[in-house]
């Protein structure tokens, strides 16, 4: 690649405290195939949702620095709900480019489907205690319930997500939150998977809704609004031949090597082992 492709082609950081967030980059993949990307996964200090505003706020400022500095990333993706909900201002202030979260666009896609205005938003147990997808569904001017699924990312990990086992299970997540929200009168037409697992259960829960329900896949999401910010420099596709991807993680490389390409659909190739500090 000459220097002036490589400097015509966005650099794009995206950032998770594992691998989760590489569903995120497969969707930036294949919103901006010419793009150049560079994914950390923290692996050496998830899971954020156990850890302090303040901690998390250090450990995601950390990695966005790497990814700017290190790797030169002109625009960053934070594919990590937990820092999106409790870190985005601190990373905002640590690196000089441009932020972009999971939650708002995911709202924001939510409010572009919902025809009620009632929306039902799925997570881990770390995103629905910050009510992150609530205050961002409500700056939309809807109402959001949300609910807390921890079984779903281990039977994601374990492959499971074709599985009968995990159909019932999202079945039973599903039952329980209409059932809260015709006890609040609310009539949701729109569920937000608001985890980075999720959307490798993208059919199994598009089977569960109820006729005519949107299923708001926030990865998805996150890609369309990058494409946007991006504007004319995703003209710059044709450049390169291929896109380029770099993988780096903090520990447990053989297990990101390992179960990374069910998250990206495609090998993630060699990950490098890199060291953020404690």
């Amino acid at each position: 690649m000459t220097d002036q492709s490589k400097s015509a082609v966005p650099a794009i950081g995206v950032f998770d405290s594992g691998f989760g967030g590489l569903t995120v980059l497969r969707a930036l993949i294949e919103q901006l195939p010419r793009a150049r990307f560079a994914f950390l996964g923290d692996t050496a200090r998830l899971p954020y949702g156990s850890k302090s505003r303040r901690t998390i706020a250090r450990y995601a400022a950390e990695s966005a620095q790497f990814l700017v500095r290190e790797q030169g990333a002109e625009f960053l993706v934070i594919a990590c709900n937990t820092a999106s909900a409790l870190a985005l201002d601190a990373i905002q202030e640590a690196v000089p480019v441009p932020v972009l979260g999971v939650i708002e666009p995911g709202a924001e896609a939510a409010r572009a489907a919902s025809r009620t205005g009632d929306v039902l938003v799925v997570a881990t147990e770390a995103t629905v205690q910050s009510h992150a997808y609530a205050a961002a569904c409500r700056a939309q001017g809807l109402r959001a319930l949300e609910k807390a699924c921890p079984l779903l990312v281990p039977l994601v990990e374990e492959g499971w997500t074709g599985h009968p086992v995990t159909a019932e299970v999202i079945e039973i997540y599903l039952n329980e939150l209409r059932a809260e929200a015709a006890a609040l009168g609310m009539n949701p037409d729109t569920i937000v998977l608001g985890c980075t697992h999720y959307p490798l259960l993208r059919r199994l829960f598009e089977d569960a809704v109820r006729p005519g329900a949107k299923v708001i896949d926030s990865a998805e999401a996150v890609a369309q609004t990058a494409l946007g910010l991006l504007n004319g420099r995703a003209a710059a596709r044709g450049t390169v031949q291929e896109t380029e991807v770099h993988c780096f993680a903090t520990d447990s490389v053989e297990k990101f090597e390992r179960l990374g390409s069910r998250f990206l659909g495609r090998p993630v190739g060699h990950v490098e082992l890199i060291d953020l500090g404690g």
